[in-house]
């Protein structure tokens, strides 16, 4: 064990001090000091990383004295394009990092790499950041810890007797953790390429030539972590091929590998005007720098949805057992564009992962397909609308 090294036991004796960061806004955050460097944890899901992007960016141009270090994921480093100068992304293999000592002797090396830090901001609150914020408490590091409203989740999503009131936005959340950290932010982030800004067509040529004039692209991301989140492909094969046969359009069909690239490699195969990308890894830059092309791009509740909007895609989602109200809509997305059945069964879930009560997922199976082709449309005939 590493010297100063307390027994796991230890950290649920922190847990109270760790997990209401509104504990630390009994301070003036803006009358005292702002810490010059800062270490921040987020480690999944994409989505949520994701979610950090505009927040820890507005921060750093907020506080461009104060030096931001982002540990995360490797596999998720790839997402923050067109850092702030002022900020660090620390990407870690977690296997390689196991069990309390493993990261114990993590969060030494980074602060030891770094030269220490004036604060730490667990942006995740889960056991492994919980051992990271109790190594920088130990070593005297500020620690601020993200509040997950779990009681308000749970009342949003039980099966009777719903609360029914929109919850804090994750980036509001994430937002909350820096405020207490002295470091106040106004929202500074426009987008990874700037406000109605494009990524040059060089940076997505191993993806598709340059787009032309008259062409419009659309994004399809039809697959999501959990059943409850997954539109029937059935019924979404119907979207794809009503877009596949308007003139001058392509459809980009976005996944991961397995039975999702198969899934997606069918309709391709059937439709000439869809590519299928799914399962080609060619990395997070240029499907980004792809995705700030798109016109319009529809997505499920799902890292997609998340990606597409920070790339400055128009998004329409499709939501099912989860809900806009548990606070993960998608960064500046216009309300009309989330489509979902009016139900007394949802949400019933956050994340989309518990079994449907009922069996037949209706929350899904019930929007209908000329709905969804129609608010796409709709989207690219009102291309100059500002999405609030």
């Amino acid at each position: 064990m590493p010297k100063n090294s307390p027994d796991i036991s230890d950290i649920n004796s922190h847990a109270a001090a760790e997990a209401p960061s509104s504990v630390a806004a009994a301070e003036d955050p803006v009358a005292a000091a702002a810490p010059r460097r800062v270490l921040i944890a987020r480690f999944s899901a994409f989505g949520d990383v994701a979610m950090t992007v505009p927040v820890i960016y507005s921060a750093c141009r907020c506080h461009p004295a104060t030096s931001f270090v982002l540990v995360t994921r490797r596999s998720m480093v790839g997402i923050f394009v067109n850092k702030p100068s002022n900020l660090i992304i620390e990407g870690v293999d977690i296997a390689m990092h196991k069990g309390f000592r493993g990261l114990w002797r993590l969060t030494a090396d980074i602060v030891k790499r770094h030269g220490g830090f004036d604060a730490f901001l667990d942006l995740h609150g889960v056991l492994r950041t919980r051992v990271m914020a109790l190594y920088c408490r130990i070593h005297g590091i500020r620690v601020c810890t993200i509040n997950k409203g779990r009681a308000h989740r749970r009342a949003l999503t039980r099966r009777s007797n719903k609360v029914m009131l929109p919850l804090l936005s994750q980036r509001s959340r994430y937002r909350e953790v820096f405020f207490n950290a002295r470091l106040p932010l106004t929202w500074r982030f426009d987008g990874l390429y700037g406000r109605d800004g494009k990524a040059p067509a060089e940076d997505y040529a191993s993806i598709a030539p340059r787009k032309r004039v008259s062409e419009q692209w659309i994004g399809i991301a039809p697959f999501a972590a959990h059943k409850g989140k997954i539109y029937p492909p059935e019924l979404m094969y119907k979207v794809v091929e009503k877009l596949c046969a308007r003139p001058d359009t392509r459809v980009f069909l976005l996944g991961a590998g397995g039975t999702e690239q198969q899934q997606l490699d069918e309709w391709a195969a059937c439709l000439p005007a869809a590519t299928s990308l799914a399962g080609k890894r060619y990395g997070f830059a240029a499907e980004l720098a792809l995705m700030s092309h798109f016109d319009c791009a529809l997505t499920m509740d799902s890292a997609n949805m998340h990606l597409a909007a920070i790339a400055g895609a128009k998004v329409v989602s499709i939501w099912g057992a989860t809900h806009p109200y548990c606070g993960f809509k998608a960064w500046r997305q216009n309300e009309s564009n989330l489509i979902g059945v009016p139900l007394a069964c949802r949400p019933c879930s956050v994340f989309g992962d518990k079994p449907c009560y009922r069996g037949d997922y209706i929350c899904l199976s019930a929007i209908r397909p000329d709905l969804i082709y129609n608010k796409i449309i709709e989207n690219l005939n009102n291309n100059n609308a500002t999405d609030k």
